[in-house]
């Protein structure tokens, strides 16, 4: 299957004048253009005025839970990803930046994260500039003596460090996946350390506004618990620069922003995040934990996309434990109503079956009855309903790329202060990611990083590089590509990895096909490879299944 690709959606209006005002017999379109392969979507256009969006969480979950927004894949009409380049990878832009998969990061990095030089200032004063004491989480935003600002993050008073370790946890590993996350920052600090700012106010339970007090603040902290020294532990999340203009939907585009071209349904790295999201229990990726930012960059103002909000991750509900349906089953289903009233209530779902150990900073997170293909949020979300087997490939490739120092690496930074509890989750991020590559990995043939080395096609098997299969045996066909017609000319005898006679001698700017193939007949990849300035190069990628 071919994706059309993100430069289809850039060449539409071009391409629409040129038939507009030229009377001349059908053109064929080129498959590549001198630039292809793009690694970065062109320079955004300047946004003029964009809407502050606020949406409801409740109609959120009644629109997706008894409609179906966007524009839904069919078994008779497969929408291909839209975002991607003719290799068939996301390129970098405002959405999203390749990371460790392309440019592999040391544990230290992946600890790092987003950065590590902007933590609160610990020897001054944090003053207090908003706080809310209603709602499920409490909390405040401080100002430290730097001028710098923080949304402070707490754990629940039963269940300390299930919060905040999550958050930092999750927020690492979505950095080091390619996404835009805020840069956060674990803390530690005494009551004393909290001013309140001038004209600082809260509302009462009336809505009616009135001046907070140092007592609003103690009674925050009642609901916050302690370490054996008395210090508070939170996450001190810095702001993200640029104007806050809501979340984005995981459908549609939004019609005030000139650079979102691509519907959100058809974006890999949207739909590929389920695999991410199901990897660390992620149950809440919806429209709310996510936030557009309006930033300036070389006198360009365009909208850059974030996901925040990671505390209801790796078995945690922000508020304690995640509940054991989790992953499993929506919030609302027919289908296990069913199966219990029907078997008479004998029917036992596998949720009920996972097994947790008593780690109070841990919640519910399990691997042994992970499924890894069936896991669901909270409620459908069109992107991830929308995803192919080529987009499943290419984020179980990232998820398997973290290997076992890496992700024990990372988890460090959530600073369990019971080894037990880091062991834990380790071994259950290790098991599930080892679930997601043998669930998506083999959808495909599942080869990748091609290259030309040495005058031969090279690649990396995958399955067989992660111990998912044992080396298969692969056949190769070469033809000739003309990238006007779209067609291919086969090459007879031309059986080799290593380049045909034909590509070798074949002048700047022409193109070749390589179709390599495995046991299942279904499963192909074709490689296409153009003569350049530097030589033969790998210029894109098809996926067939």
């Amino acid at each position: 299957m071919r994706p059309r690709g993100l430069r289809h959606y850039w060449k539409t209006a071009g391409t629409i004048m040129v038939l507009l005002v030229c009377l001349a017999p059908p053109l064929h379109s080129q498959k590549f253009y001198p630039d292809d392969p793009l690694e970065k979507v062109p320079p955004p256009r300047s946004v003029s005025e964009v809407l502050k969006r606020k949406l409801s969480d409740y109609y959120d979950f009644f629109h997706h839970t008894f409609a179906t927004p966007g524009e839904p894949q069919t078994a008779a009409r497969r929408i291909p990803a839209q975002d991607v380049n003719t290799l068939g990878e996301v390129p970098d832009s405002n959405w999203y930046t390749n990371r460790h998969y392309r440019y592999p990061m040391s544990p230290a990095e992946l600890a790092r994260g987003v950065g590590d030089g902007n933590a609160p200032d610990p020897s001054g004063v944090w003053t207090v500039i908003a706080a809310k004491t209603e709602g499920i989480t409490p909390g405040f935003t401080i100002q430290d003596s730097r001028g710098r600002r923080y949304v402070m993050k707490f754990d629940p008073l039963a269940y300390p460090e299930i919060t905040t370790a999550a958050e930092m946890i999750s927020s690492k590993f979505f950095h080091a996946l390619g996404y835009f996350v805020p840069e956060n920052y674990l803390v530690r600090f005494g009551r004393e350390q909290l001013v309140i700012g001038e004209g600082v106010q809260l509302r009462d339970q009336l809505g009616n506004p009135r001046p907070m007090t140092d007592r609003d603040i103690t009674e925050i902290l009642m609901n916050v618990p302690r370490d054996a020294d008395g210090q508070y532990r939170a996450v001190a999340s810095l702001f993200i620069t640029g104007g806050n203009v809501g979340p984005f939907r995981f459908y549609g585009t939004r019609r005030d922003d000139p650079n979102d071209i691509v519907p959100h349904e058809h974006r890999r790295d949207l739909r590929g995040l389920s695999i991410f999201a199901a990897w660390l229990d992620h149950d809440d990726s919806r429209a709310i934990n996510t936030t557009d930012f309006l930033v300036e960059e070389s006198g360009v103002r365009y909208l850059k996309h974030y996901l925040i909000d990671f505390g209801s991750t790796l078995g945690s509900a922000s508020t304690g434990p995640n509940s054991p349906r989790s992953g499993f089953e929506y919030l609302f289903s027919w289908n296990e109503p069913a199966l219990q009233f029907f078997t008479f209530g004998l029917f036992v779902p596998e949720w009920a079956k996972a097994k947790y150990p008593e780690l109070p900073a841990v919640g519910r997170f399990e691997s042994e009855r992970f499924d890894a293909a069936g896991w669901v949020p909270e409620y459908p979300n069109p992107a991830f309903l929308n995803r192919l087997p080529d987009d499943e490939f290419w984020a179980a490739k990232h998820v398997m790329n973290f290997s076992d120092e890496q992700i024990r690496a990372v988890v460090r930074a959530g600073e369990y202060s019971n080894p037990q509890a880091e062991a834990w989750v380790v071994k259950r991020l290790i098991e599930r990611r080892d679930k997601i590559g043998d669930a998506f990995l083999t959808k495909v043939l599942p080869l990748d990083r091609f290259a030309i080395e040495d005058g031969r096609l090279v690649f990396d098997d995958l399955a067989a590089k992660h111990g998912l299969a044992a080396a298969s045996e692969y056949s190769i066909q070469w033809s000739r590509f003309d990238n006007d017609s779209q067609t291919n000319s086969v090459i007879p005898g031309a059986t080799a990895f290593a380049l045909p006679p034909a590509a070798l001698e074949a002048g700047s700017g022409m193109y070749f096909a390589a179709e390599v193939r495995g046991d299942n007949p279904n499963r192909a990849v074709t490689v296409y490879i153009r003569n350049g300035e530097s030589g033969m190069q790998v210029v894109g990628v098809d996926r067939t299944w």
